[in-house]
């Protein structure tokens, strides 16, 4: 998890300073977009993973990224998190450079493979993750929050070694949405959890946008996100093969189901996945 106040990543990654991304021409801040992404290509020295990547994601809004594994996802997040550099183009945060600390104050971040140091307690570890936004740590509140994803207070005081996958990962979930940051930036939330932490797990992410706060995540559960994103981007090729609603998607390719949309979308592929 990064919490971007403090830099603090999973396996206890820690980096003080970024590069700044590269900046090709910038647009107006509009005060009503969360994630402006202008002309973004990244590579890995083998040719762009991405390139030409370029839209908003609005105050609000539930955007989600789909796509097949290796197609660029984690390196899109890692470049708005300001963890990557991008080849050309830049990203802003609310109108800031997402590099800036005024942008990185402003968002919570799980990602895909989330470990929460095993030194800790589960509340001990939501305590820290609130004290690097300046957060107050209130247990009844996170015992409250806890109760709502069916995470028992007696598990939060023991040390999360003695965790199963999907407490663990309920536990790196509230650590990010009790910041109350404007932005969430969640990496397969679903990972580890079963179908009834999923139906959990989906009502507190709605429940964050009925707060305002903007979520920004990818997923490989489809249907999940047909339920909760106001619209996705389909990545494919290294390009962004749609941008809508899943409604709009389904219609579009005459799919009642958004996996055999998706499908549809990334036919004749010109590079190999391996899933």
């Amino acid at each position: 998890m990064i919490l971007l106040q403090g830099f603090y990543y999973q396996d206890n990654f820690f980096k003080g300073g970024y590069k700044k991304v590269s900046v090709a021409k910038e647009s107006k801040c509009d005060e009503k977009i969360a994630i402006d992404i202008k002309d973004v290509a990244a590579n890995y020295g083998l040719g762009n993973i991405i390139e030409g990547f370029d839209f908003q994601v609005k105050k609000g809004e539930t955007f989600g990224i789909v796509g097949l594994n290796g197609v660029g996802k984690t390196t899109l997040i890692k470049i708005i998190l300001g963890l990557m550099d991008a080849s050309s183009g830049y990203v802003k945060i609310f109108g800031k450079d997402a590099v800036e600390q005024e942008s990185k104050a402003k968002v919570a971040y799980l990602p895909e493979k989330f470990e929460p140091p095993t030194f800790l307690s589960g509340f001990e570890f939501i305590k820290f993750s609130l004290s690097l936004y300046n957060k107050v740590f209130k247990k009844e509140e996170v015992e409250q929050a806890a109760d709502r994803v069916s995470l028992s207070k007696e598990a939060l005081a023991r040390r999360v070694t003695s965790y199963s996958k999907g407490m663990r990962q309920k536990t790196g979930l509230m650590g990010t949405w009790l910041t109350e940051c404007p932005l969430l930036i969640l990496d397969e939330p679903m990972s580890g959890l079963d179908p009834r932490a999923r139906v959990l797990v989906k009502d507190e992410i709605m429940a964050c946008k009925r707060r305002g706060i903007t979520v920004f995540l990818s997923s490989h559960i489809l249907a999940d996100m047909d339920e909760m994103c106001d619209r996705i981007g389909v990545i494919h090729d290294g390009e962004l093969r749609f941008i809508g609603t899943p409604a709009d998607l389904k219609k579009q390719t005459e799919q009642e189901h958004l996996e055999r949309a998706f499908l549809k979308v990334i036919e004749k592929s010109k590079r190999v996945y391996e899933s």
